[in-house]
């Protein structure tokens, strides 16, 4: 699984100009699933996640995770982040995950992350064309793969 984390001040989610999701203050997650992930890459990332420390505390550092101040998180799936680019100009997919293995695995995650959250994640619409709006505050954004944990 690879994620793109980003610390936001707000982010929406349309398809098709109608709104599914938003959050005012907290993660805006892009998740790709591909295809030798696992329950363990579910609860891995969702627990690492939800514990990074990225947001200020009251002196201003870095020390406090999405738990800590009661944030909210937007979770969209997102194969793209899984483009193998080495060789032409059209990117291949082929190590993303197949939908139904991916969704399946994408809604775990938004399970699991709601449950270490205490918290509904918000989810964008899979397998959809989505319209993400969002303000990156820092900008603090952060990537994520549970293949490769740096």
């Amino acid at each position: 699984m690879r994620a793109v984390i980003q610390r936001v001040s707000y982010a929406e989610v349309l398809v098709k100009q109608e709104l599914i999701s938003k959050i005012s203050f907290g993660l805006l997650i892009f998740l790709g699933i591909e295809v030798e992930d696992n329950a363990d890459d579910v609860n891995w990332l969702a627990k690492k996640i939800s514990q990074l420390r990225i947001f200020s505390d009251n002196k201003g550092v870095m020390n406090k995770s999405v738990i800590d101040i009661k944030g909210e998180t937007l979770i969209i799936s997102q194969f793209t982040l899984h483009a193998k680019t080495k060789k032409g100009a059209r990117p291949s997919y082929i190590r993303a995950a197949k939908s139904r293995e991916a969704k399946l695995l994408y809604e775990d995650f938004c399970k699991k992350t709601s449950q270490l959250l205490n918290k509904k994640s918000c989810m964008g619409k899979f397998g959809s064309n989505m319209q993400v709006t969002s303000t990156n505050d820092g900008p603090v954004t952060i990537i994520i793969d549970t293949k490769n944990k740096e």
